[in-house]
């Protein structure tokens, strides 16, 4: 990787290092550069960047500030050859006349009649300056390998010093304070480290189908005011519920606390932390003027009284995602106080299910509710629980989840009840609705959501190969014997729940004949 080190006196970032890089001019954009930009058209450039038009601009921008800062000129002649070694001298000129404003970069290319070979160029990374700084900048990101024989050099001016570094080397040499990194910078240096060629790292920023921005959010809350990026768990909700960036909303979790999440949704989280609940169950009154419930949790006095209060007289409805113990119990309780509508699929006749839950209406699949100004639109997805309903608050492409979904973690699928091939069959389902977040039976808001259900299911069949793989190497074993090298990656503290999700998958796999069980011993079923 080629870094340049900023001038000290630089307004933004002085003395740290850099990859080379700058604004767009105005001439980027101009229309002379569709015949100079090739192997891509306006149209798949927009599509690339995520952009509505202007998006071809970026490849010129890349290149040319690359030209100015690094002396590097990722252009090609007629053929598609690179400069030959000769006309390096004449290039190194126009570089000077350039930085100097005696000439353009469109000018310079028209009279070396050179191109820009956009698919050298893989479109990697967006990031954007967190909020109330002082400058802030929306940046894209891309990786091309160094053309054979051109020297990369600083420019002396805007930049005092250059150095060609692994990303691991620069990274170890800011950890001992030798060189100092923006935090965008070293975060792709660190994804980077992980290919040993440029080949490797080329083929995987080519492969990604979105690139996804990093815009920093700050919240507020008990630890203070704090930064938050793509990764961090509050992140996707912290946009969600200040989009205009004040940076005054929260990133705590609290219970019996109310946090309006947007003009329809406030969330109220149950005192019931734990393993399988994290902060709580999530409560949310959904509306403006009369309010649905979803999900009022488990009956605790201080939480139903919470929901009464944030209520103030004008819960209507209750929904509830399925009849598990944390997420259904207040139901009755809060039906008696409202005369609300209780809205829900009867619990199964097994074990860990609300017996108390009398539903008054139960939803068809596929069923837009009414309800008020809002329409919930009821989607069965059973897996987690025979039960289970996810419903899309139309108004905004808002899911909840209930346990369908969970922030943080995987969810539990426990047979009998619990069902893997179906779960699998309703993550897909989902795949197909136009959703903008999800809002789980626990946690935060979860962004991104089609990424986050692809994640979900290779998950499990990740987890599933594990399943085969033991089986191949242990031959015929009991559940309990299967646990520890299926689960290798989970605290064995854990291992009790995690048997029930075993259980689980190999329900699955005997039901698609690729195991069978004999005697309580689980084996690879043989084909002939």
């Amino acid at each position: 990787m080629f870094l340049l080190q900023r001038h000290a006196n630089a307004a933004f970032l002085g003395g740290a290092y850099v990859f080379p890089g700058g604004a767009l001019d105005r001439e980027d954009a101009s229309a002379a550069w569709a015949i100079r930009v090739i192997g891509l058209d306006a149209r798949a450039a927009n599509r690339r960047l995520g952009l509505a038009r202007g998006a071809l601009a970026y490849w010129v921008a890349a290149v040319r500030e690359c030209f100015e800062e690094a002396g590097l000129l990722l252009a090609v002649d007629r053929e598609g050859e690179p400069p030959s070694l000769g006309r390096l001298p004449t290039l190194t000129r126009q570089r000077t006349a350039l930085n100097a404003g005696q000439t353009s970069f469109a000018a310079l290319m028209a009279q070396e009649d050179l191109y820009i070979p956009a698919a050298s160029l893989a479109y990697f990374a967006h990031w954007v300056t967190p909020p109330l700084r002082s400058r802030r900048f929306d940046a894209r990101f891309f990786l091309a390998k160094a053309p054979e024989g051109q020297d990369a050099l600083h420019d002396t001016v805007e930049t005092v010093h250059s150095v060609w570094l692994t990303p691991q080397q620069a990274l170890n040499r800011a950890e001992r304070g030798e060189i100092e990194l923006a935090f965008a910078t070293r975060t792709v240096l660190r994804s980077l480290s992980a290919f040993t060629t440029p080949d490797e790292a080329l083929a995987h920023a080519r492969a990604l189908s979105n690139v996804e921005c990093n815009r920093p959010s700050i919240a507020q809350g008990r630890q203070g005011e704090r930064i938050f990026r793509l990764g961090d768990a509050p992140y996707h909700e912290i946009h969600w519920s200040d989009p205009d960036e004040t940076t005054r909303t929260t990133y705590d979790l609290l219970s019996g606390v109310p946090k309006r999440l947007d003009r329809l949704v406030t969330r109220i989280i149950a005192p019931n932390p734990g393993m399988m609940t994290g902060p709580g169950t999530n409560t949310y009154l959904v509306g403006e003027a009369d309010l649905a419930v979803v999900d009022p949790g488990p009956l605790d006095d201080a939480h139903l009284r919470a929901i009464l209060d944030a209520g103030a007289g004008r819960i209507r409805w209750i929904v509830c995602t399925h009849t598990h113990r944390d997420h259904s119990p207040a139901a009755a309780a809060l039906a008696r106080e409202t005369r609300a509508q209780v809205i829900g699929r009867p619990p199964p006749q097994t074990d860990r299910q609300d017996a108390t839950f009398r539903p008054d209406r139960v939803p068809a699949h596929d069923e837009r509710l009414q309800l008020g100004g809002v329409t919930l639109r009821a989607l069965h997805t059973p897996g987690h629980a025979s039960n289970h309903v996810c419903y899309l608050l139309e108004q905004t492409r808002m899911l909840f989840t209930g346990d369908h979904v969970m922030q943080g973690s995987t969810v539990i699928i426990n047979p009998p009840d619990g069902d893997m091939r179906a779960y699998l069959a309703s993550l897909e389902a989902l795949l197909e609705l136009d959703v903008a977040i999800l809002a789980p039976g626990h946690g935060y808001l979860i962004g991104e959501p089609k990424r986050e259900l692809r994640r979900l299911i290779a998950h499990r069949h990740a987890r599933e190969a594990k399943v085969r793989a033991a089986l191949e190497r242990q031959g015929p074993a009991r559940l309990e014997a299967l646990v520890p090298a299926v689960y290798d990656d989970v605290d064995p503290r854990f291992h009790g729940a995690a048997a029930r999700s075993l259980q689980a998958h190999l329900d699955k796999l005997v039901a698609d004949g690729a195991v069978r069980v004999e005697g309580g011993l689980y084996a690879l079923a043989r084909r002939p």
